[in-house]
């Protein structure tokens, strides 16, 4: 079965984990191409490359500053993911919870013995 393009959708543009640390990046504020390529540490191909699928889908927008490209989060978009996720949230609190009180109540009868 062949996978769905990575420009699809939202879901499938954050799937690749080298886009979703371009996105952690954006996050705290606009930044230019070649200070992703510097705190990323990788080619500016590649950047580029990711960069351009984030835009795709409009995670990203990009404006010019002189010979400069700036991109900026458009987090909004991520909102269909986060509502869908939190979903979830409740089974994990409750797995979490239950794994807690085992282990409280597996030391609990180490000290017994």
């Amino acid at each position: 079965m062949p996978r769905a393009a990575t420009t699809a959708d939202v879901y499938n543009a954050v799937a690749e984990p080298r886009r979703r640390m371009l996105l952690d990046c954006l996050r705290p504020g606009d930044r230019d191409v070649t200070s992703l390529v510097d705190t990323l540490g990788w080619p500016q191909a590649v950047v580029s490359k990711h960069l351009g699928v984030l835009r795709s889908v409009d995670l990203v927008t990009v404006r010019a500053e002189g010979r400069r490209r700036v991109y900026h989060l458009n987090a909004d978009r991520l909102k269909p993911i986060h509502e869908w996720t939190s979903m979830y949230e409740r089974f994990w609190t409750t797995h979490l919870e239950r794994i807690k009180r085992r282990a409280e109540s597996s030391a609990a009868k180490e000290k017994e013995c």
